[in-house]
């Protein structure tokens, strides 16, 4: 998406970089804790920690532990907010897993350092009780028991781990789809447009198959806060697979264009997000957003380091690789499809990205994507209704024209923006997030009525 309103995105960022505070924790009395050191390497390894709420309901929750070495240091952890004071680990519950049931599990995890041994940590506590797997008192009655997980008719429920097969996206019966989503905005400027009710909505509502995150890495973005942002992306992660959606993990590079500017950060990022989310069905990430002023030389050199980082942690996932010209395949710079398809990425399992802006971009930036769509994997990771500003008139002669074209060659698409942005191409109405509305009528902009519309459709995933 081209840069948002600078003075805007100033507010913006403002609010969605301030922190939610946490309701008041009930006491536990009960609780069981499962660590496990999910991979190890020389001066560094990753746990993960699940927590069990054996006794009464709880709305917020702290856990403590300790770690036996005073060489053990917390560098980054996920799903909660992470701290560390001398030998004692803190972690709270974020805003969508504070609340624990009886019965009822969560997951968080957390890269480590180590400079001596690496011993596990053997006594936690949570809101103040140790977590013996037994409870101190029996609770007044059978809880619900454990969470039971996504529905199977949800569409990883159904789909599974993806694959890309041919020049198509496809099942886990081997089968070509088609999944259909919405992108957030910034999630710096934006974070106050996901939560537990706007999901709830995209999930059930609007039937989206699938959540595009948009970090940016400049912008306010990644740069000032790797480890936060990281940990926001993870949550998000965890939010859609939570509701059976697949998740679009965007490495949202736009200003400089080139991406080789962020390599470095970009391996960073990858390693992380790629070792946590290694064993989940629902993650696909989107290496770099929209390369513009650059060679294709470049972008593939670029795609070619970055990708045998998330292999080496997660081999099986998609990778969607950007293109020139704002990921047009060439096209906005004057060129076209060819120079991808004589010199493809030399990895496996990726698709190439495609963005357009139905306002701006007609005839010829279909023509380019139905001439590709015989020879390329595509995925439409971006799309507007408007001009590539983000502004403007809806276009739904041109916007329905798209969509038309994409259904019938199975292309997979998410649109920009699910979220209030005072522009045209936003789904809702300014002043939407935060509220509890986020599929009728009222909070719609004409964007996203067409949308939801579109996406909410039955979806007729093949089974065989």
């Amino acid at each position: 998406m081209k840069r948002f309103l600078a003075l805007l995105a100033t507010c913006a960022t403002a609010l969605g970089l301030t922190a939610l505070s946490s309701p008041q924790a009930a006491a536990a009395t009960g609780c069981k804790v499962d660590y496990t050191v999910t991979s190890q390497w020389q001066g560094g390894f990753q746990a993960g920690v699940k927590i069990t709420n054996l006794g009464d309901p709880v709305s917020g929750w702290t856990l403590k532990f300790t770690l036996p070495d005073a060489g053990q240091k917390v560098v980054q952890g996920w799903s909660g907010t992470w701290s560390q004071s001398g030998s004692t680990v803190t972690a709270a519950g974020a805003d969508w897993n504070r609340t624990l049931a009886t019965g009822a599990s969560t997951e968080m995890g957390f890269v480590g350092s180590f400079t001596g041994a690496n011993p596990k940590p053997t006594a936690f506590t949570l809101n103040g009780v140790a977590c013996t797997g037994s409870v101190e008192e029996p609770p007044p009655g059978p809880g619900p028991g454990p969470d039971p997980g996504p529905n199977d008719g949800t569409p990883v429920g159904i789909n599974g781990q993806l694959h890309v097969c041919g020049v198509h996206l496809c099942n886990q019966y081997n089968r070509p789809i088609q999944l259909r989503g919405m992108s957030t905005h910034g999630i710096q400027w934006f974070s106050r447009c996901y939560n537990n009710a706007s999901l709830d909505a995209l999930a059930k509502d609007w039937k989206s198959d699938l959540l595009r995150i948009a970090m940016y890495v400049q912008e306010s973005g990644y740069e000032t806060d790797p480890a936060g942002f990281t940990s926001r992306v993870n949550n998000l992660v965890d939010m859609a697979e939570a509701r059976g959606m697949y998740a679009v993990i965007d490495f949202h590079t736009l200003t400089p264009g080139d991406p080789n500017y962020n390599l470095d950060r970009a391996k960073t990022f990858f390693a992380s997000v790629a070792a946590r989310n290694a064993g989940k069905k629902n993650v696909i990430y989107e290496i770099a957003n929209e390369p513009n002023g650059v060679s294709w030389a470049a972008v593939k050199s670029y795609a070619e380091q970055v990708i045998p980082v998330i292999r080496a942690a997660d081999p099986d996932a998609v990778v969607i690789v950007g293109t020139r010209g704002w990921s047009s395949l060439g096209v906005s710079d004057g060129s076209n499809e060819s120079e991808v398809i004589n010199n493809p990425v030399n990895a496996t399992n990726i698709m190439y990205a495609f963005h357009f802006y139905a306002a701006s971009h007609k005839d010829t930036y279909r023509a380019a994507l139905s001439r590709a769509a015989s020879k390329l994997p595509l995925f439409v990771s971006e799309f507007g209704t408007v001009t590539a500003t983000g502004g403007g008139t809806m276009d739904r002669a041109s916007t329905t024209a798209w969509l038309d074209l994409l259904d019938q060659l199975k292309i997979g698409y998410a649109n920009w923006t699910y979220s209030d942005a005072p522009e045209s191409s936003a789904a809702f109405r300014p002043g939407t997030c935060g509220g509890s509305d986020y599929s009728s009528s009222g909070v719609l902009n004409e964007s996203g009525s067409l949308l939801k519309a579109r996406i909410s459709t039955p979806d007729n995933f093949p089974v065989n």
